[in-house]
């Protein structure tokens, strides 16, 4: 259920009897001809979907998060890494006090890790909570997923382009761009690395068929539904 669905006593009363939450973390970020928001879309439908048979409530994704070397692409938008964990904190706090002690998160974007540090620190100094980091399209199953679909899968490439993502109007190439020097991108400024990567596919195919891309969201949805169920200690 999403939060902005509840009013305040509505999540009182939930509070009552269960104390899960699903925080979804995303970014606002080039994804070639995909939305700019493909991170936050698919981090939050995942906890939404995930979520809607349990009850549980989903709180707005966070759309910014740490995506530097994206800065030459127009609407790529990025945090500091110190202000970005401070955000998380005080997002972790908040749910702290209000009485949450078992906390999804859903993270849509490689970018946010310094986030998935900070939970172990955050959780030694808050007694009986309990933070669950959840990269969901690298989970295991999901993962296996996509190698078993195609194993040439990268950033912006066929593995991020659902029918949730796309952009109406905008053809994708359907040739299979070669897969980028991920080791010599991590050395790059924001502009050589727009230059680098032209469009900003990584590499492989742009584009696969929506019963591909439905199977690899099930599992998604699935392995992310086991975790807020059954996944605490």
């Amino acid at each position: 259920m999403k939060i902005s669905e509840m009013n305040w006593m509505g999540v009182e009363a939930y509070l009552k009897r269960d104390d899960r939450c699903v925080l979804p973390l995303g970014s606002t970020e080039q994804h070639a001809y995909l939305s700019l928001s493909v991170d936050s879309i698919l981090s939050e439908r995942v906890g939404l979907e995930a979520a809607q048979s349990t009850g549980v409530p989903v709180f707005p994704v966070l759309a910014y998060g740490i995506t530097p070397y994206f800065r030459g692409y127009p609407g790529s938008l990025t945090l500091r890494v110190e202000t970005y964990l401070s955000v998380v904190r005080d997002i972790l706090d908040g749910l702290y006090e209000q009485g949450f002690r078992r906390i999804l998160i859903v993270n849509g974007h490689g970018g946010n890790s310094p986030a998935q540090g900070l939970v172990g620190e955050w959780m030694a100094d808050h007694a009986g909570a309990q933070v669950m980091f959840h990269n969901w399209w690298n989970a295991p199953k999901t993962w296996a997923k996509v190698q078993q679909t195609d194993p040439l899968a990268s950033h912006a490439s066929w593995m991020e382009n659902f029918p949730w993502t796309r952009l109406e109007g905008l053809t994708p190439p359907a040739q299979q761009k070669p897969m980028a020097d991920l080791s010599k991108l991590r050395l790059l400024s924001p502009t050589a690395l727009r230059n680098y990567l032209g469009d900003g596919n990584y590499g492989g195919l742009y584009e696969r068929p929506d019963a591909d891309m439905q199977a690899i969201w099930d599992v998604a949805v699935q392995e992310t539904r086991e975790l807020l169920e059954k996944g605490w200690a």
